[in-house]
């Protein structure tokens, strides 16, 4: 009996110690996403978001809305850096094209709890 309690046990450390990043992504993109919930980040609102923008995919790094000065990076399915959106600059162009009047949210790769 002690013998299944243990095995229950191992078993739901194991399901709850799962990373919740989404597999379906680049693994540099899982691995920057890795890095990435490990910063100091608000403590609500955080994610890290899959947009359609220009024809390929990027994904938008959003540290959360606690701090008016935070940009969020845009990182193209390559693993390369595209710009920020917002912080103190309130940028809103990426590749010289308004970002959010053309991209168009696919799913979230990863978001705070």
């Amino acid at each position: 009996m002690k013998a299944i309690k243990y095995l229950l046990l191992t078993i739901i450390l194991l399901l709850t110690a799962c990373e919740k990043i989404d597999k379906d992504c680049p693994a540099c993109i899982r691995e920057l996403t890795r890095e990435f919930t490990k910063r100091p980040l608000c403590e609500s609102g955080a994610s890290v978001g899959q947009m359609l923008f220009q024809g390929e995919y990027v994904y938008v790094f959003y540290e959360g809305s606690c701090g008016a000065d935070r940009a969020s990076s845009v990182i193209n399915q390559n693993c390369e850096f595209l710009g920020n959106l917002g912080g103190f600059a309130g940028n809103t162009k990426i590749n010289g094209i308004e970002f959010s009047e053309n991209a168009v949210f696919q799913k979230y790769i990863w978001k705070q709890d």
